[in-house]
């Protein structure tokens, strides 16, 4: 096992396993692994929180305190996902006290499963992603591209709809799309070409604010697919705090609350992104901007954690009792914008 330290009392333990094991062996080896660092006796309070079923597979045995199923993404539905995903979610709702869901079509989909489920849509770091707002320097690779930049950061895999790329490159050839992100899962050769789009590989969370500084317009071209319907995306408030006016395709938790409020703007295809950017580059962006940040005001992920500490502290002092006790997000109950 690996094992480092982070900042603020982290540690991150990271099991190296030989090269060829079976399916079983690595289980096996993991288990034994996990075991060995942590015990399987809790010897002092102890929660275990679950982002992936598949780690059930190897800790079932281990004894915990309080069990949570921070259940971020459908995982199911993402290319490759492992069949035993779906049973070893059962097994995972059956012990688990929490479910914490990511965002609010996730808390639809799960809030039958178990008794006491919570939706937590993605938070801010707001004073990390608004430096964008007063940063004027251009990193390097950057610097030479031409404006008006339409830019994206994240993951670039299946949920990314690369035909709606090329398609707005195409429509605009005097408009630049900067693409920021590791290609995972897809063919690096599938994406499209043009002058006009630069793919300038992954960069560190701490370089995001500088990026964004430069972008007239963030974009999220997400493809509407099966990986796609359940997502949250966590770039929404971020792209919104550090000032960058949002287009969007209709992704439901984009869709709601953000789009709903008029913090982002909701395309289809090319031709209403189009549409969209060309509202944005014509209207003044204080009013919009003094809407985004009072609704801003509202989140963050301080707020999120005491919510989810409540519920934590419920459970291990007994108040829950098992009881039907689903909540809503704070932006479903605020009037709109």
């Amino acid at each position: 096992m690996d094992v480092s330290e982070r900042p603020q009392g982290v540690t991150i333990a990271v099991p190296i396993l030989p090269e060829g094991l079976s399916h079983q062996d690595a289980i096996a080896e993991q288990h034994d692994l996990i075991e060995e660092l942590i015990g399987r006796e809790a010897r002092t309070p102890r929660v275990f929180w679950y982002y992936t079923p598949m780690a059930l597979a190897f800790t079932s045995d281990l004894e915990c305190d309080l069990c949570i199923y921070d259940n971020m993404d459908e995982l199911s539905l993402f290319r490759g996902a492992s069949q035993e995903l779906l049973s070893l979610e059962e097994d995972l709702f059956a012990r688990c006290d929490l479910v914490f869901t990511g965002g609010m079509s996730l808390y639809e989909a799960k809030r039958g499963r178990h008794h006491s489920v919570h939706a937590f849509p993605s938070s801010i770091d707001f004073k990390h992603f608004s430096k964008a707002r007063n940063t004027k320097q251009d990193p390097s690779d950057q610097a030479g591209i031409p404006h008006p930049r339409l830019g994206f950061f994240g993951v670039i895999d299946e949920r990314m709809d690369i035909d709606l790329v090329a398609a707005v490159a195409d429509l605009r050839p005097d408009w630049q799309l900067v693409m920021i992100g590791p290609v995972v899962k897809i063919d690096p050769a599938s994406l499209p070409q043009r002058s006009n789009i630069h793919w300038l590989g992954g960069r560190s969370y701490a370089e995001l604010p500088q990026y964004l500084s430069g972008w007239d317009i963030g974009f999220m071209p997400f493809a509407l697919n099966e990986s796609t319907k359940f997502i949250s995306p966590t770039k929404t408030p971020e792209f919104l705090a550090a000032g960058v006016p949002v287009i969007s395709t209709p992704i439901t938790d984009v869709v709601r609350p953000y789009g709903e409020k008029g913090l982002v703007e909701i395309a289809r295809d090319a031709s209403e992104v189009v549409e969209k950017a060309e509202l944005i580059f014509g209207r003044p962006n204080e009013a919009w901007l003094n809407k985004v940040d009072r609704h801003l005001a509202t989140g963050s992920w301080d707020k999120t954690w005491s919510s989810m500490h409540k519920l934590m502290l419920d459970v291990l002092d007994g108040a829950d009792d098992n009881r039907v006790d689903t909540s809503l997000p704070t932006y479903a109950t605020t009037p709109a914008e």
